[in-house]
């Protein structure tokens, strides 16, 4: 998390200091309608330059993951822009049409405009004649994309629904962009912000493309044919085991990738539960947990053709973080198993000489689905504590700590909801663990 942190603190701060070096916020003799005039080119340059960025980190950029650790990572800060660009947009708009109600009530008295000097830029003088489009425009793509990242951001919005219409952001952007090409202060152009922002915008408008021409991920993907399904009817997990028909480049334990079912349902990201043995095969294990994920165990079937794109993700399982620790903690909360899973398949034919304990804390224990996972783990040579909530009680550090008396000599790793994984880290780094051994996978996408 301390990278995008930073990343996205260090955005807004590049924005803002470039901004201030080409319009500097309190000059001699400012009334109301200069510093409106101001912040409404502050307020712009932030909102297409956090929004620039979070389109070009839609396209799920594989370079950017180690930046960024990971594209879990990388896609909670293409929503944090996606919010941040959300706020600042309606700030923008308030200033813009806020004084022009407050001063067609009556509450404000716009001064007269002076005549400038006559235009003797032909490019200078084309902008400004688009002015009134150019605003139309942008006052309409800002109504649509208000409305398409609140649907993006509500949970109950269905995600067949989601998967389309959030694609329509790259047409607001689109517009977004005419706008603020044509209402951006001339004087910015020759000036860095002015590069900073058509570098930016003109990024953010390839991906937009791109997005639009679906070809999101579109190197990545491979076509695959389901060749096994397990259902664990008392934790409601579905395995599906594939083989693929194309070319898989192979992929590491704790890696995800996103799996087209359904053309109709658009691809949803599952994590890897099995290691890469080179012959074109792996499984994942699916929770029922959402309306079509409950329902997959009856839409798919044996022989159906599936389309995969990865792999993604740095839940590596890596020496030792920053304290060279050769000990590790591995708590899956629920389907949050699923990474450590496969990290038992790689350990079973390679080990690597760790001491490691795994938690796997559950409120639905499947029989089968644990003995699985008990001979998974007896094979990898790693130490399984089994936590059943309804029977054993809210997994905590204590009960961890308690169980693993050399816990301090380990970095944690987790995955699962959350809530539960900001509650485990608080409480080892409360203990004396360093925050950057403990890893966390987010779980969300969306």
């Amino acid at each position: 998390m301390k990278n995008i942190r930073f990343a996205y603190a260090g955005l807004l701060l590049l924005l803002s200091l470039l901004w201030w070096l080409a319009d500097p916020l309190l000059p001699d003799g400012y009334g109301y309608f200069a510093l409106r005039t101001v912040l409404i080119n502050y307020t712009g340059v932030l909102a297409i330059g956090v929004m620039s960025v979070g389109m070009m980190l839609a396209l799920r950029p594989v370079r950017v993951e180690p930046l960024l650790d990971g594209l879990d990572k990388t896609y909670r800060l293409h929503k944090w822009l996606g919010i941040t660009g959300l706020v600042v947009s309606v700030i923008h708009w308030l200033w813009a049409q806020g004084t022009k109600w407050a001063v067609g009530w009556g509450w404000l008295v716009k001064p007269e405009r002076v005549p400038g000097p006559p235009l003797t830029d032909p490019v200078e003088a084309f902008f400004r004649a688009q002015r009134g489009l150019a605003e139309s425009v942008g006052e309409w793509a800002f109504y649509a994309a208000v409305v398409l990242i609140a649907l993006a951001l509500s949970k109950r919005f269905p995600y067949r629904l989601f998967f389309k219409t959030h694609r329509l952001l790259a047409l607001a952007y689109l517009a977004l962009v005419f706008h603020s090409v044509l209402l951006t202060p001339f004087s910015y152009w020759t000036q860095p912000m002015g590069v900073v922002l058509a570098l930016l915008m003109a990024g953010g408008s390839v991906a937009a493309a791109v997005s639009l021409a679906g070809r999101v991920g579109h190197r990545r993907k491979a076509v695959a044919e389901i060749e096994e399904l397990v259902n664990f009817p008392d934790n409601r997990v579905l395995k599906v085991a594939i083989r693929f028909k194309d070319r898989w480049p192979g992929h590491a334990a704790g890696q995800f990738a996103f799996v087209t079912f359904s053309v109709e349902e658009g691809a949803h990201p599952f994590t890897i539960s099995s290691g890469w043995q080179g012959d074109g095969r792996l499984f994942f294990l699916i929770k029922g947990i959402g309306d079509y994920t409950a329902r997959l165990p009856e839409l798919v079937h044996v022989g159906d053709l599936v389309t995969v794109e990865g792999p993604y993700g740095r839940f590596d399982f890596a020496d030792g973080g920053v304290s060279g620790k050769r000990r590790q903690i591995w708590v899956g909360a629920g389907i949050g198993i699923t990474p450590f899973i496969a990290r038992l398949k790689a350990l079973a034919v390679e080990p690597d000489g760790r001491k490691i304990d795994l938690f796997y804390s559950t409120a639905e224990p499947d029989d089968e689905f644990i003995g699985r996972l008990q001979r998974d783990a007896k094979a990898a040579g790693v130490n399984l504590h089994i936590v059943v909530s309804a029977r054993d009680g809210r997994l905590d550090v204590d009960r961890i700590c308690s169980a693993v008396p050399g816990w301090a000599e380990a970095d944690v790793w987790f995955c699962g909801p959350g809530g539960f994984g900001q509650a485990l880290r608080a409480g080892f780094v409360a203990k004396g663990l360093l925050e950057t051994d403990f890893h966390q996978e987010l779980f969300h996408m969306r």
